[in-house]
């Protein structure tokens, strides 16, 4: 037994998938489809992943924002989460991996649950706070460009209600985050994120080894 977190192996780890996971026929195609992409690497962790689909049962979300969409794997594991009249909106600005991402969501029959963006995110959550959506939204999820982060962060925070939940992807970047040689911007945006988190009075706050690290932030 241990007191600490366990260390997962390569072979620990598909046995962790292969009794811990169930994930849909469609998600698999698509990790699958992901795998064939340019910068496949960027694409959530299935364990991680069916966490946050559970995430978003437990706390009744029904309306979900989404930083960083890239070929919808993520998005789609919430948007199956969600109930029938629960909607996602995701930001991205990549054409190509969006369509992808429309092609899987409209084989799981989600569409409609699902408004993608187009665009930098930063227009899109400023929109959202200009047409009063302040305290509108349950649940967000961000993994996009580290170094805006901490904007990213604080207007989710205005866009999810009391009682909402932020989670927060790449947290401990490769193990980046403690290395003092490794000084480059998306390196530094995150250290200096993750030091505003841990003493952010407004949320209630759990930082997990799962995946590359992944940040729960419950709005007070």
């Amino acid at each position: 037994m241990a007191n600490h977190t366990i260390n997962l192996t390569d072979e620990l780890y598909s046995y962790l998938l292969e009794m811990g996971l169930r994930e849909p026929e469609v998600l698999k195609h698509l990790r699958v489809a992901t795998e064939a992409e340019e910068l496949s690497v960027m694409r959530s962790a299935p364990e991680q992943c069916q966490l946050m689909a559970m995430l978003i049962r437990l706390t009744g979300a029904r309306r979900v924002i989404e930083v960083g969409t890239y070929t919808g794997y993520a998005t789609l594991w919430m948007a199956l989460s969600l109930p029938e009249d629960g909607q996602i909106i995701t930001c991205d600005i990549s054409e190509r991996w969006s369509f992808v991402a429309r092609r899987f969501w409209e084989q799981a029959g989600v569409q409609e649950r699902v408004t993608l963006h187009l665009r930098p995110a930063l227009q899109t959550l400023d929109e959202l706070l200009e047409c009063n959506e302040v305290e509108c939204f349950d649940f967000a999820f961000i993994d996009a460009d580290k170094e805006n982060y901490e904007p990213y962060y604080e207007r989710c925070l205005q866009l999810i209600r009391p009682g909402g939940l932020i989670v927060i992807d790449n947290v401990l970047w490769g193990g980046s985050v403690i290395d003092d040689t490794k000084l480059d911007s998306a390196t530094e945006a995150i250290r200096a994120f993750n030091h505003k988190l841990k003493d952010d009075p407004r949320i209630d706050l759990a930082m997990l080894p799962v995946a590359d690290g992944m940040t729960l932030a419950l709005k007070r």
